[in-house]
């Protein structure tokens, strides 16, 4: 952008987000005038990658050193009381902490490209001059630019611009007299057979065309099969993924997680080929900002940035198994011996439950290695090794595919809960957040129509919303960040017969509403919509008869 000192503005470069306010997404070669800023008193302007703002008002005077200002750091007379480990200590304390914090974030901030960080697996707490990269509780204390900035500036400098979508793959949802084969299987074929540079893109990877469907993908229908995607990853029908042993058991934390299944073997071309997929998909969906719907447990979240595992990560997806491991280890407490040992533990060697529950040697020959008394401290030792590193290939592979399309060497300074934030953005769909985003046609916020889907809204479960959200975008999250997301909410009024069924438009998160006699008979047809209307291609349904021609594998 470009500001006169008349006031007008000009704008030339990268659209593909509209950030230039001209209307359209193409790439403007040549600098334009922008029409809406036209004898607006423009006095600030201000660009970001996807974002563009004008201000009419004046600049703010630049602070100098001595020069009074209302923008000040204040703490508190006491400590909260939520802050239940602070208490005790004094204010002129926690602010010196707090500067030690920001100062160490400073210097690391200035200094990380000198750190090896690398893609493969490293341990650091064996490379003793970076042995602080292994504890735990220093990355939550980073400021956020120290892992955030690196990583967005990246992502820019690699991001294709000037396109809307990339390489085209066709996906074979109907056919008559026959299974398909899953859109997680077909999709991973194409999709790793191309190059990695094309797949950086800040919208669509790549472009879906669905075999005898009548939609056009703009947005939508990429939405679409993604989420549909997830939904084969979370029911099983690509085994990928497996309940945490506690869902399982119904016992402990994390019991609507799931871990990555290593009992996939990676010697099966497949089985590589689908995990360095979802390690794709997982930097599809930071590079495009649209969250999957995955709910993975934090272990794995962990073992992807790197950070340090411990029987506590074991304990919060198998709390029977560490449980039983904790009982070996210290029944010596309930006065048994080396005399009665076997008699109360049925364990005769070196074997352990793995993730899926199959007993395997937890070290190389476990079976023919005899469990004794004085050797319990070890095979507890090894036992929780071994389960903690049980998916480490599996990992790898993922993060192999990860790096196609972001910098995995910086995920070695972000935390856990950062990286499954950008993957996975928020779980539950606020109806406030959702309402921020809202823009009205033909209509406005008051409007008798737009009160009640706000109401019917807030009465629908936890599971309508996510059926809600999937009808009018495709997708059934929203990232964290609402600044990301690349189109608003847009509800508008369509004539048509009253008390009709509403429409949507996935590919611009559109949601069209006839009249209706009464907010009952919304919610009615809202329902009735959401769970059995998710045809993407309207009244083309007779292009089912063409799904029939070629086979899977073209």
């Amino acid at each position: 952008l470009a500001l006169t000192a008349g006031g007008e503005v000009w704008g030339w470069g990268n659209n593909s987000d509209n950030q230039l306010g001209l209307g359209h997404t193409p790439i403007v070669r040549q600098p334009q005038i922008i029409p809406a800023l036209t004898a607006k008193g423009i006095k600030q302007i201000s660009t970001g990658r996807t974002h563009s703002a004008a201000w009419s008002a004046e600049p703010l005077p630049r602070r100098r050193p001595g020069m009074s200002t209302t923008v000040q750091l204040g703490t508190p007379p006491t400590i909260p009381s939520q802050f239940g480990h602070l208490q005790g200590l004094s204010i002129p304390c926690l602010r010196a902490r707090l500067r030690l914090l920001h100062s160490f974030s400073d210097v690391l901030y200035s200094c990380w490209r000198l750190l090896p960080l690398c893609s493969q697996h490293c341990d650091w707490a064996a490379v003793e001059p970076y042995s602080w990269l292994a504890c735990p509780r220093l990355r939550p204390l980073l400021a956020p630019r120290v892992y955030t900035l690196p990583l967005v500036r990246a992502l820019g400098r690699t991001m294709v611009q000037g396109r809307n979508y990339g390489p085209q793959v066709t996906v074979r949802r109907l056919a008559k007299h026959r299974a398909t084969k899953p859109i997680f299987a077909q999709v991973a074929r194409q999709v790793v057979k191309m190059r990695p540079a094309d797949l950086r893109l800040p919208s669509r990877a790549w472009k879906v065309k669905l075999v005898g469907e009548g939609a056009d993908d703009a947005g939508g229908v990429f939405d679409d099969t993604m989420t549909e995607m997830c939904e084969e990853l979370i029911c099983g029908t690509v085994p990928l993924l497996i309940p945490t042993p506690n869902a399982t058991n119904d016992t402990g934390y994390n019991r609507d997680k799931f871990l990555v299944n290593p009992s996939l073997s990676l010697s099966r071309p497949q089985h590589l080929t689908w995990f360095q997929f979802l390690g794709i998909l997982f930097g599809v969906a930071i590079r495009t900002k649209k969250p999957l719907a995955l709910s993975l447990s934090p272990l794995v979240w962990k073992l992807l940035v790197q950070e340090p595992v411990t029987v506590t990560d074991l304990e919060e997806n198998d709390s029977l198994y560490a449980q039983s491991l904790r009982a070996i280890r210290d029944i010596h407490l309930a006065g048994i011996t080396e005399a009665n040992f076997h008699e109360f533990i049925p364990v005769e060697c070196f074997e352990g439950a793995s993730w899926t529950g199959q007993s395997v040697p937890i070290v190389p020959g476990g079976r023919s290695i005899p469990l004794s008394f004085h050797s319990r401290h070890q095979y507890v030792d090894q036992a929780i090794n071994f389960r903690l590193h049980e998916m480490d290939l599996q990992v790898a592979a993922i993060r192999e595919g990860m790096s196609w399309l972001v910098p995995v060497p910086l995920l070695s300074l972000v935390t856990a809960a950062y990286l499954e934030q950008l993957v996975c953005g928020v779980a539950h769909i606020s109806i406030a957040q959702l309402r921020k985003i809202a823009r009205y046609r033909d209509l406005d916020e008051n409007n008798t129509l737009v009160q009640w889907l706000w109401a019917v809204l807030e009465e629908f479960s936890d599971s309508e919303r996510v059926l809600f959200m999937r009808f009018v975008s495709g997708r059934s999250r929203l990232p964290a960040n609402l600044a990301d997301l690349s189109q608003r909410f847009q509800i508008m009024k369509v004539e048509r017969n009253i008390d009709g069924l509403p429409t949507a438009q996935t590919c611009f998160f559109q949601l069209r509403l006839p009249p209706y006699s009464c907010v009952e008979r919304m919610a009615e047809r809202l329902r009735y919509a959401i769970n059995n209307c998710r045809s993407i291609d309207m009244d083309n349904y007779m292009l089912t008869r063409n799904a029939d021609v070629g086979s899977d594998e073209d």
